[in-house]
């Protein structure tokens, strides 16, 4: 009972002395002009910073959203960027019979759980068959090929991601147009290697390495890499480092690219197997 009490008291002494501290400054404020403004400038100080570190908080947690933005706007350019090349093209009477509308479509996604760590990483994307998802989708980003789909349900999909020793990607070196496939080199979250080149193309370390375009996967041009050191497998082809553009430790949005005529290609092709 006296501690009850004595706490009681204490609280009452320290709530008298704030009421008088906060009079005390109301009537330096209110007879004296200088201590007024000498008041308000401080009061202005704290406002400001308490003011500053709110939006800051605010801004920090508005991180995620812009994010998600942006990811939806790099989608949005990347779509108008391939069909602004693609009018381009068709404007041209030399590529009128060549260059068609490539029926891929675009879908931005974000990587909700992936692993790094294994030889057989894999990716589980935000989007699913009611986004349009289906598998044998290709994953991109501005400066990559990311992975591929493999499995899909109604919300979410599952990726092969390209960090997976099973995974080849057909690729082109820019200045000679030799294509081969490419593949993670199971060391490096940035390093690949672009395999079966003949030793007659002739390339320069530094040349942009580029998807081929020679599946239903991925559309030709994308950009993958720089080519780097070679050495000769077999004496008949070379074998080629790639160190990518896109450093796949650093992966959140992406965008998940469908074929649209992938079916009617897989049905020609059994077609012409039969």
């Amino acid at each position: 009972m006296p501690r009850e009490r004595s706490l009681a008291s204490r609280i009452f002494s320290i709530a008298i002395f704030i009421l008088l501290e906060v009079a005390s400054l109301v009537m330096l404020s209110n007879n004296n002009r200088f201590q007024r403004l000498w008041i308000a400038r401080i009061s202005h100080g704290v406002m400001a910073k308490t003011w500053g570190t709110s939006q800051s908080i605010r801004g920090y947690f508005s991180l995620k959203k812009q994010n998600d933005e942006l990811a939806l706007e790099n989608n949005r350019l990347q779509s108008l960027l391939r069909s602004y090349q693609l009018a381009a093209h068709e404007s041209d009477p030399r590529f009128r019979t060549e260059v068609a509308d490539n029926g891929f479509r675009y879908i931005p996604a974000t990587i909700i759980k992936s692993s790094s760590n294994s030889q057989h990483n894999y990716l589980i994307l935000d989007k699913g068959s009611d986004d349009g998802v289906v598998q044998n989708c290709g994953i991109i980003t501005p400066d990559g090929v990311i992975g591929i789909v493999d499995a899909v349900s109604k919300n979410y999909c599952y990726a092969i991601s390209f960090m997976n020793t099973e995974v080849n990607i057909s690729a082109r070196i820019d200045s000679s147009g030799a294509v081969g496939p490419l593949a993670w080199d199971g060391i490096s979250s940035s390093g690949a290697v672009l395999k079966e080149i003949p030793l007659q193309y002739k390339y320069n370390p530094g040349d942009t390495v580029y998807t081929s375009g020679y599946s239903a996967i991925f559309p030709p041009d994308i950009p993958i890499g720089i080519a780097g050191d070679a050495r000769v497998i077999n004496g008949a082809t070379n074998e080629i480092k790639v160190r990518l553009f896109q450093d796949h430790s650093a992966l959140k949005y992406v965008t998940i690219i469908q074929n649209t005529r992938a079916a009617e290609i897989e049905e020609i092709e059994n077609r012409r197997e039969q």
